[in-house]
């Protein structure tokens, strides 16, 4: 039998430490090929490009990874997964994965991330697909107590599959391995970010603006992502993209539509 094709990606960018630490992880798991952005694209969400051209280029970022096929991209991480499976593979993935990100993901962070946009991506094309992050922003974040969690769970996917439609999304503690408890399958809190901006002015006197804000928490089950993380538990959701919200289908049936 072929080792399974393991696409990988992120939105961090090519050199990024957590897109190393994926790779050298899924080459003990199978044969990885690799499309991810030539600079960082957090925050992008599910864009993807459609005015300007795309442009990707065969890389090799070190040379103990000589035998994994690596290609940078100029677009978003969605672009990364679609030009994968369009252009760049000769074969369908077994699975893609994303990340690691570098931050979290969790809750409603989801709604914003690049890193679960791949992955998204690749579901909609009906492949297997998870994303990773550790909740620590730092550039120079320790990725190594991730390790074997990571491939247990793709391990586990590749064996089991994952349900149709269905995207994972796992957020990792900021502990150490001996502190991190165990794996929570999770429901996404509810939360959002209470935002604000931040206006300045520059030399020329044009005002420009940084976004801010705070992390407000809404819900206080213990049996969500943002509870296992504070825990010392690993998250794992398992994410939809059918935003149908069925539940509401009936309550607008009965709304006056049709009537003119």
């Amino acid at each position: 039998m072929p080792k399974p094709l393991i696409l990988v990606t992120n939105d961090d960018g090519i050199t990024a430490p957590g897109l190393r630490a994926l790779i050298s992880y899924m080459k003990d798991l199978g044969d990885v090929f690799v499309v991810a952005p030539d600079s960082p694209q957090s925050g992008m969400g599910h864009a993807i490009t459609l005015d300007s051209t795309l442009f990707s280029k065969r890389v090799q970022m070190t040379k103990e990874l000589s035998n994994v096929q690596e290609y940078s991209c100029s677009g978003t991480p969605a672009d990364c997964v679609k030009l994968a499976l369009r252009e760049l593979l000769d074969r369908r993935p077994d699975i893609c994965v994303s990340g690691i990100n570098h931050g979290s993901n969790s809750s409603i962070n989801v709604i914003y991330s690049g890193t679960m946009s791949a992955a998204i991506e690749a579901g909609i094309e009906g492949v297997p697909a998870i994303g990773f992050s550790l909740c620590d922003y730092s550039w120079d974040a320790n990725f190594s107590h991730a390790e074997d969690f990571v491939k247990k769970i793709v391990s586990e996917a590749l064996s089991n599959g994952i349900p149709k439609d269905v995207v994972l999304n796992v957020n990792i503690p900021k502990l150490s391995k001996k502190e991190i408890k165990g794996i929570k399958i999770c429901r996404q809190a509810k939360a959002n970010w209470k935002e604000k901006f931040d206006k300045r002015t520059n030399p020329m006197g044009k005002d420009y603006y940084w976004l801010t804000g705070e992390f407000e928490l809404l819900d206080k089950g213990e049996d969500t992502d943002e509870w296992a993380l504070s825990n010392g538990y690993i998250s794992v959701v398992p994410s939809q993209f059918d935003l149908t919200a069925h539940h509401a289908i009936q309550d607008i049936n009965n709304w006056d539509l049709n009537e003119h």
